[in-house]
């Protein structure tokens, strides 16, 4: 081999056939989605750091997110290499009480991630939010695009919660959610709302699409419950079957095949 050339294995950009965990790029690509398939950040977040200065482009600061990078261009941000994930990865964990749900933590709080084995390898990151108090669910992945398309309301991703009240939930207030409830933020249009055990009226099941924050807890606060114990046993067509508490799993190719069906 020439000096100077590099072999397909020393060539970052290269793919010899696409497995089911990796990801062509092609190429030529926006700069923005580049950016994005780093893992750093979503397409949309790239295109603003672009305009804000701070990445490059082959040595100069361009503000253009729709500039196109070819296979053998430098791509830096703050003066750190960018380069494209090629393995895709999609675990599902059972998150437990305690956790914080973001990549890090400015108290030093024990993140989601800490429970994962991959993340020194990896840019992962959770799709979505689950407050620390609140176990269940939760998507980790590094494919930006996904996570993107299933936290847009458009795509109506149900997800479903146990909750556990302080005090049994009256038959006003039931039909009360039924019919929708409006909080400070707007309404609350729940899908579905019913007891596990009619004769235990502490807890309750609902489900619906909205993901704004702490939507759940609110909407019972909202009429005078506490919520003692919140478990989110549903996400986009996913359950906790055989996942024990605090532990995670891979999707199955048919799961992703499924998630990237809502989108």
């Amino acid at each position: 081999m020439a000096k100077g050339k590099q072999g397909p294995h020393q060539n970052p950009f290269y793919r010899k056939r696409p497995g089911k965990d990796q990801e062509v790029i092609t190429y030529p690509i926006r700069l923005n989605k580049f950016v994005a398939k780093s893992g750093l950040c979503s397409r949309r977040r790239a295109a603003e750091l672009i305009k804000e200065g701070k990445v490059s482009l082959n040595g100069k600061v361009v503000l253009e997110p729709y500039i196109m990078v070819q296979e053998n261009d430098l791509v830096e941000h703050e003066g750190k290499r960018l380069l494209p994930e090629t393995r895709l990865v999609y675990l599902l964990m059972n998150k437990p009480k305690g956790v914080i749900t973001t990549t890090a933590d400015e108290k030093d709080r024990r993140t989601v991630l800490d429970l994962v084995k991959e993340k020194e390898s990896l840019r992962l990151f959770p799709v979505g939010r689950l407050d620390r108090n609140t176990t269940g669910l939760l998507l980790i992945t590094n494919d930006g695009d996904l996570a993107k398309k299933l936290a847009h309301p458009s795509h109506e991703v149900k997800k479903e919660y146990a909750v556990t009240l302080d005090r049994p939930l009256s038959e006003q207030h039931f039909k009360l959610i039924e019919s929708e409830v409006t909080l400070e933020d707007g309404p609350v249009p729940v899908k579905t709302i019913s007891f596990p055990d009619e004769e235990d009226r502490l807890n309750v099941q609902v489900s619906l699409v909205l993901g704004r924050n702490r939507i759940v807890r609110r909407l019972f606060e909202h009429l005078g419950y506490e919520v003692v114990r919140l478990d989110r046993i549903y996400y986009a067509g996913l359950t906790k079957k055989n996942l024990p508490r605090g532990r995670y799993r891979h999707l199955t190719a048919r799961e992703v095949i499924m998630l990237k069906h809502f989108s």
